[in-house]
């Protein structure tokens, strides 16, 4: 167990160790570190001390982030003007700026939609560790390794801390040698900032019906598969950035690739799918590799060396998605919320952002007497709010494809700047998106070459996967007769294409029959399985803390 500094009272409940804080933030990605540093930051200028505590379930700070990522400094300006000289891990401006149409074999250049001018490729885990030190250095507690579980309430049914859970349980649910209670973190604000689709967050946005008291629509989600590489020399061009649109997604699916070159040769590479694609033999890891095969990608990545591997869902509903922040005893920031701005492809300056202002409203609710609920209203009066409705249109465009989707978001663009005067609605929720199977064929996709395309097990090798194999399954059936009864003659068995990781396969069992099989440990905490079921029948929780992925340069 950590020595845990700064609590303001320890004491036992129910059987476990309990600690009281000011401010629990459960997240150390970019939000929960910005908030924290913020918060540190106001308690310095008024020359008084709240205690801050960050809880991450990652072995480290950063093992669990990954983004593309070209970052916009906005947000870092406010929080940290002088980062410059601070040694920040952001050191590679945008260079060159293009944006190709892809087909089978070729790549047209068009008019490039991104203005990446002042703009840096990065390392988004490099990042945030650099974020935490600076935190730490300002008197705020950083806790890797523990994963937040359940929420806690008071006798009022205020939100007044989080759990982390036990450890040491064995499958079977009986304790092991090794076992150890969780422990409650008592706060009297908890902000939580676990980025896409937070397993706390999504309960506390139903719970407290966040959405209808926000901006009313449901979010939408895509599938992001990244890989860092190490190029060749005469290839390498530190700071040039390229989207493509295209191929090898079919045109009713939207999605998208991204190379970026980062220094020391790297080059980040990635695919985004839309989680409403329809087709249930659709597989994004198998797009991914295909896409590898381009003849423009292709002749950049040969004879380089794949660093690391990973996957994560991103929000993609924009402004219309956007719930009510604020419960009682706290807030809900970053991509937990839903900031990303579509368009841009970029969400780590809005999460920041998000942080600061929610720290800014829980800094005046704790010493100044106000309400959390100023967090909400600054946000609608942020810059944040800006991004988010001039590029409203833009995602759900697509929904009637992608030429009318190009056509309409270039309008949108171009000619009126963000301002069309309606604002368009988003299609299904991604689960109710997929077809039946008989209304598809089965897509044959090429074998990995072990060059620039490789299977499963190898990527899984490169992201640093590991999870104790001896613990309840942090993957949970709500119905166990879902997956043979509806999902496999249905839908084809989707769970076995959308997890990029294949933690679910159909094997048969003794009399010939398919049965689901869920190798949990694979998980790479993405999210897709409790967004894309078709039936919401998996739900993602949280496993031990410190298992997961272990991404160092992501």
């Amino acid at each position: 167990m950590p020595s845990w500094g700064a609590a303001t009272a320890r004491w036992f409940s129910a059987g476990r160790e309990a600690m009281s804080y000011d401010v629990v933030i459960v997240g150390a990605g970019p939000a929960g570190l910005a908030a924290a540093i913020r918060l540190k930051q106001l308690c310095r200028a008024a020359d008084t001390d709240l205690s801050v505590c960050v809880l991450e379930k990652g072995a480290e700070v950063g093992a669990h982030v990954l983004s593309g990522n070209v970052f916009e400094p906005r947000a870092l300006d406010e929080l940290i003007p002088n980062w410059r000289q601070e040694d920040a891990p952001v050191r590679v401006p945008v260079s060159s700026d293009k944006f190709w149409m892809l087909t089978k074999n070729k790549a047209w250049t068009l008019p490039s939609p991104f203005d990446n001018r002042g703009n840096y490729v990065i390392s988004l885990s490099q990042l945030v560790r650099w974020m935490s030190s600076k935190a730490e250095e300002l008197g705020v507690e950083v806790y890797p390794g523990f994963a937040a579980s359940e929420i806690l309430y008071d006798e009022n049914q205020m939100v007044n801390g989080v759990a982390t859970n036990d450890v040491g349980i064995a499958k079977d649910g009986t304790k092991r040698e090794i076992f150890q209670s969780g422990v409650e973190l008592r706060g009297r604000i908890t902000l939580l900032a676990e980025g896409c689709r937070g397993s706390l967050s999504e309960k506390i946005i139903t719970n407290h019906k966040l959405r209808e008291t926000g901006q009313g629509q449901h979010q939408t989600y895509a599938l992001g598969i990244k890989e860092v590489w190490e190029i060749e020399e005469g290839k390498h061009k530190p700071g040039c950035v390229v989207h493509t649109v295209g191929w090898p997604l079919d045109m009713k699916t939207y999605g998208g690739s991204f190379l970026y070159h980062l220094d020391d040769r790297q080059l980040a590479i990635g695919l985004v799918v839309a989680l409403n694609y329809r087709n249930p033999f659709l597989s994004p890891y198998d797009e991914f590799q295909k896409f590898k095969q381009h003849p423009a990608i292709r002749t950049l990545l040969e004879g380089g060396t794949v660093l690391q591997y990973g996957a994560r869902t991103l929000n993609e509903g924009g402004f219309q998605s956007i719930p009510n922040p604020v419960f009682p005893g706290g807030a809900i920031i970053g991509c937990s919320a839903g900031f990303l701005n579509v368009p841009k492809i970029k969400g780590s300056h809005t999460a920041m952002k998000s942080g600061m202002l929610a720290a800014e409203a829980t800094f005046q609710t704790l010493v100044e007497g106000t309400s959390m609920d100023l967090y909400w209203e600054n946000l609608k009066k942020s810059w944040i709010w800006e991004e988010l409705y001039r590029s409203r249109n833009y995602r759900p465009a697509f929904e009637y494809g992608f030429v009318p989707g190009m056509a309409l978001s270039a309008v949108e663009h171009y000619i009126f700047n963000g301002k069309l005067p309606f604002t368009l609605k988003h299609g299904k929720p991604d689960h109710e998106a997929t077809d039946m199977a008989n209304l598809h064929s089965p897509i044959q996709y090429p074998k990995p070459d072990g060059q620039v395309s490789f299977d499963v097990p190898s990527s899984l090798y490169r992201s640093n996967t590991n999870h104790e194999h001896n613990q309840p399954p942090h993957l949970r059936l709500k119905d166990p007769t879902i997956p043979e009864s509806v999902n496999l003659p249905q839908y084809a068995g989707p769970e076995s294409r959308y997890c990029p990781a294949r933690v679910y396969e159909y094997v048969s069992d003794e009399n010939g029959d398919q049965k689901l099989h869920i190798n949990a440990q694979n998980c790479l905490h993405c999210k897709a399985c409790d967004i894309k079921d078709p039936k919401q029948n998996i739900e993602w929780t949280v496993p031990e803390g410190g298992g997961g992925p272990g991404y160092t340069v992501m």
